[in-house]
């Protein structure tokens, strides 16, 4: 099984991902919800760009079209833009996929498109958007741990004192979104991130660079 990294940070625009990956950040995800139309192919070039030059495995959010043509390497869908997306363009391209599943039946949709990785959520309750699924709490993590062959991603109103009981319960990787970008010191926090995850990084080979 390839792994991802134990820290996965999601951020909303190109500054945000700048500010991250100078801190030593191993793998990021670009989710672009109110980039202008004509910019997200720049966008994602220059996140390809920034990524290199610190060594991160860059994830692109649902543009996979845009991703393509410009070169990414990693593309994260959810079941609407799966269910629209050209698996075959993609997997042709050499491009992985992480898919978001909430319920069973999106599992079961996510494992036919042959993912790189299943991201598993809401776990906890999360004011960043509204969700039409209840938290699933800790014990889905364990079904899906033993339904996948590739790494577990969680997500959904976590923090860093939430951590260590998700990694105990079978995640291979945190997807972490407000306790970076609302908190008063975000580089900090990352630090506090990448330090907590140390020891589970030392067992990552993570993803090679394209």
């Amino acid at each position: 099984m390839n792994r991802l990294d134990p820290f996965y940070p999601i951020v909303p625009d190109l500054a945000w991902l700048a500010r991250l990956v100078g801190q030593g950040v191993r793998l990021i995800q670009l989710r672009s919800k109110d980039a202008a139309a004509g910019r997200i192919g720049t966008d994602i070039a220059q996140a390809i760009a920034l990524c290199a030059t610190h060594d991160c495995q860059l994830v692109v959010n649902d543009y996979w079209r845009e991703a393509l043509q410009v070169g990414a390497s990693f593309v994260h869908l959810g079941q609407e833009d799966l269910a629209g997306a050209d698996l075959a363009a993609i997997k042709a391209a050499g491009v992985r996929l992480g898919v978001s599943t909430h319920s069973p039946a999106e599992l079961a949709t996510a494992l036919r498109a042959e993912p790189d990785y299943v991201a598993l959520g809401p776990i906890y309750a999360t004011k960043l958007k509204k969700m039409p699924w209840a938290p699933q709490g800790l014990g889905p993590i364990a079904a899906w741990r033993s339904q996948i062959a590739c790494p577990l991603v969680a997500i959904g109103g976590i923090t860093l004192e939430r951590a260590p009981e998700l990694f105990a319960a079978g995640a291979d990787s945190i997807a972490v979104v407000t306790d970076i970008v609302t908190n008063l010191d975000p580089e900090a926090r990352t630090q506090e991130w990448l330090a907590a995850t140390a020891p589970l990084r030392s067992l990552s080979t993570g993803f090679p660079q394209s």
